[in-house]
């Protein structure tokens, strides 16, 4: 925790959250006036087919520690809107309340509620398909255990993963053991390029990712009113051990059919739509249609907060499309990876041709102002949803939102620069805040001038203000409370779940300072092995402090004998570069192991010197260039680093 984040907040600041103000009260009435509340269907629909709830709502891991805790959530069950909720994000907070084993249609069910993901299960002739087996092997292995209670006990057949997010992934090693995998008995299935998605995603900027999603998912915030409610796409993320099994089998054809234990799949590649890969599936026999994550009943992100490589919206309606054409002649029933299914063929197509729709026109008129010159916040305060879509709950923006979706448009293709010179080489923010705070006449006189605009309800400029001041003065108590009060009443107002856990918990970390968690590596031991030692070597570049490498140079060989793999390591100009494949005769030093070795030397398992002794590592030629590379790297900064203050360290 760093010394601005740590600065103590008075008593009276330190007590449970504030009530929502007249503005917000005024804002959530006018919300609740404008949507059509009387329509119930989508709560038939996520109750249909229920065979029985989570056991007590709750997982537990072997020791008893809970993973997951839907009696956290018991204060939304049935009751009405506070006003410290926007009202739509109410009625979909309810919605994700479902829960359990649900038969979606004969030989089709789905266990929902046990995480943040649905686990689809196929009943093959002889065994069990599963479809993205959630995010830890402890809930996924309950979720699996709950199946068995209901229905008859067969053998996992298959194992498939829609796409190369860990929700869809992370709980295999719950539900199917390695060994069978490896002994070629139950496949792996997943879209091609799922592991080079895995790798860039979680490993090169794994760790600001991780901090950053404590502020989408609210991961630390009190359940209630006045906290957490919903996550867009369920309740929140479940704990546990998350792994991974690497794909023996991928879908590399646009287009591609395969028969597993006696069950027809269709499989339609989706690359850059949700995820870099990703992939629907359309089930003849069943008359279903899976679009993975691409097609949920409320508008998805673009750019998540969390922060993603900006997705392609395009591209993404036109998948829906091909879908459309592709499946939607033969589908009755319509599922996802997340929420509860559509059921009818008409219903079906026009679901998918909203979503097709909204996606495009976001794109679209985002385009379109942007070819008049308009800036990104401008496009984003303009755009709305048309008549047609505004209206319909399925493209409410729960989990992205309009405005930052249009901002992920903007960056996708004129990158995050305006164009507008000012803004090309500002300030970094501490120093440019502490500049405008002496400018608006101290912090003093902002802080007065923002609790008139606070008490006209002006929390978005307020928060803007005090966010400077904050910057200028870490230790101000004042201004914390004050840009915390304004955020807090921005959450009460969100509809994207995404924003109100964000703005609350940004509230939290003023009042309370940076909740202080033991330094991670950011992965673990199974995302690690699999990476491609391409990856592998570019995420130790990353960790190259070049202030100790100033001034040295050096070349060294890598054989990896388990992977059957060489390498070049160039060490120039304080920078590693790498080229696999070859094998240089004048390199300082040449490493033969087994990458296994070389993983648990960085995890932290094993120490080189250990290594070198058991002979599971050996070195020809100057042995002391692999002790002198080691000592370069930085070891993974802690993941609770500042950002609602400037933290230390930085200019």
């Amino acid at each position: 925790m760093s010394a601005a984040s740590a600065v103590p907040v008075p008593a009276s600041h330190l007590d449970v959250a504030r009530d929502a103000e007249p503005a917000t009260k005024a804002a959530n009435a006018a919300m609740a006036a404008k949507l059509p509340f009387g329509d119930v269907a989508a709560f038939e629909a996520a109750k249909r087919g229920l065979v029985a709830p989570v056991p007590d709502g709750m997982v537990r891991s072997a020791s008893g520690r809970v993973l997951w805790n839907l009696g956290e959530y018991a204060f939304i069950d049935g009751a009405l809107a506070p006003a410290t909720v926007n009202p739509s994000l109410w009625r979909m907070a309810r919605l994700n309340l479902a829960n359990g084993l649900f038969k979606v249609t004969d030989r089709l069910y789905q266990l929902r509620g046990f995480d943040i993901s649905n686990m689809t299960v196929i009943e093959g002739d002889s065994g069990l398909i599963l479809i993205d087996p959630l995010t830890t092997a402890e809930v996924a292995r309950a979720a699996l255990a709950h199946y068995y209670a209901h229905r008859p006990r067969k053998p996992v057949a298959a194992v498939i993963y829609t796409h190369s997010h860990v929700d869809h992934y992370g709980g295999v090693r719950g539900v199917i053991d390695e060994a069978d995998v490896l002994a070629g008995k139950v496949p792996v299935i997943a879209p091609t390029g799922f592991m080079e998605a895995v790798s860039g995603e979680n490993v090169l900027a794994g760790m600001p990712m991780g901090r950053r999603a404590q502020f989408q998912f609210g991961t630390m915030l009190p359940r209630g009113p006045r906290g957490q409610v919903d996550a867009g796409l369920g309740k929140g993320i479940a704990r546990g051990t998350p792994g991974l099994i690497a794909p023996t089998q991928s879908i590399v054809q646009p287009v591609e059919e395969h028969t597993i234990d006696g069950v027809r799949i269709i499989f339609q590649l989706a690359p850059e739509t949700e995820a870099p890969a990703e992939m629907h599936m359309f089930y003849p026999q069943l008359r279903v249609l899976n679009m993975a994550e691409n097609a949920c009943p409320l508008l998805h992100n673009f750019i998540p907060l969390r922060g993603a490589v900006a997705r392609d919206p395009r591209i993404w309606a036109k998948y829906i499309g091909d879908a459309i054409a592709l499946y939607g002649p033969g589908s009755e029933i319509l599922i996802g990876q997340h929420h509860w299914p559509t059921w009818g063929k008409q219903a079906v197509l026009d679901h998918l041709a909203s979503q097709r729709d909204l996606y495009k026109y976001i794109h679209d008129q985002t385009l379109r102002l942007m070819n008049k010159g308009w800036r990104p916040a401008e496009i984003a305060e303009a755009i709305d949803l048309p008549p047609g879509l505004a209206e319909r709950w399925s493209v409410r923006g729960y989990y992205g939102s309009v405005n930052h979706n249009v901002k992920a448009v903007y960056q996708r293709y004129l990158s995050w620069y305006d164009a507008n010179p000012c803004n090309l080489h500002p300030l970094p923010p501490a120093r440019a805040a502490a500049k405008l705070v002496d400018y608006m006449g101290g912090a003093a006189a902002a802080i007065a001038r923002a609790r008139a605009d606070f008490a006209r309800g002006e929390y978005r400029w307020v928060a803007q203000v005090m966010k400077e001041v904050v910057y200028a003065e870490p230790a101000n108590i004042e201004a914390r409370a004050l840009c915390a009060d304004a955020l807090e009443q921005m959450g009460y107002q969100a509809e994207s779940a995404t924003w109100r856990n964000a703005f609350l918990y940004g509230a939290q970390e003023l009042r309370h300072g940076v909740f202080p968690l033991p330094a991670r590596s950011g992965m673990g031991a199974d995302t690690l092995a699999g990476l491609t030692s391409d990856v592998f070597f570019d995420m130790m570049a990353i960790r190259l402090d070049p202030a100790k490498a100033v001034g040295q140079s050096t070349v060294i060989n890598w054989h990896f004998t388990d992977r059957d793999e060489k390498l070049v390591l160039t060490l120039s100009h304080c920078t590693l570069s790498h080229r696999l494949g070859e094998w240089s005769d004048s390199a300082a030093a040449s490493i033969i192991t087994t990458r296994r070795t070389l993983d648990a030397i960085v995890l932290g398992k094993l120490a080189a010197p250990d290594a070198l002794a058991s002979g599971a590592l050996k070195i020809e030629g100057d042995p002391s260039r692999l002790a002198a590379l080691f000592a370069m790297f930085e070891q993974p900064a802690g993941l609770m680093f500042d950002i609602l203050t400037p933290g230390e360290g930085r200019p």
